[in-house]
């Protein structure tokens, strides 16, 4: 079966201290720009979410409120504390817990890991700034299967370019 993944990063976020913790950091203007400007993006290539997952941070959540509006039907979304901060064996677990009759995610979530996930999954290295989203593609009978033989190709990363 075909599976399109996403791995976006979140937009734009206040620097280090503009919140009370890290996990509250919220988003500036300019990733607000970013964010409604990859959604568009997405939508235009025919990249539509069934699911969104991701970290439950607030700079996570306001990237996806950002975003959300652009995509018909809205996708069922996942907040997961365990996404937060965190690498290629949280991903392969969201992944793994996916329905396996779904065959488009899209992962919110911050670096190091996503990056690191693009390298793991495509065999690529890829640097993902605020706002990029790798486009990969596989097969597989199961999310988990496809991610485990690292069945992904790197289709593309869309990058902010009006900001």
């Amino acid at each position: 079966m075909e599976r399109r993944l996403i791995l976006m990063r979140h937009a734009q976020s206040a620097a280090a201290g503009a919140a009370s913790s890290d996990h509250e950091r919220p988003l500036t203007k300019r990733g607000h720009a970013e964010a409604s400007e990859i959604a568009d993006r997405l939508v235009s290539l025919g990249w539509t979410p069934q699911v969104v997952m991701g970290s439950d941070a607030t700079r996570t959540r306001e990237s996806w409120e950002v975003m959300e509006s652009s995509f018909q039907p809205t996708p069922e979304v996942i907040w997961k504390e365990w996404l937060y901060l965190t690498g290629v064996a949280a991903i392969e677990r969201a992944l793994g817990s996916l329905d396996d009759e779904i065959t488009d995610v899209l992962l919110l979530g911050h670096n190091p890991g996503w990056q690191n996930a693009i390298s793991y999954f495509a065999g690529c290295q890829e640097r993902m700034t605020t706002a990029n989203a790798a486009l990969l593609h596989g097969q597989g009978d199961s999310w988990e299967e496809t991610a485990v033989n690292g069945g992904f190709e790197l289709v593309q990363i869309l990058r902010p370019r009006s900001i």
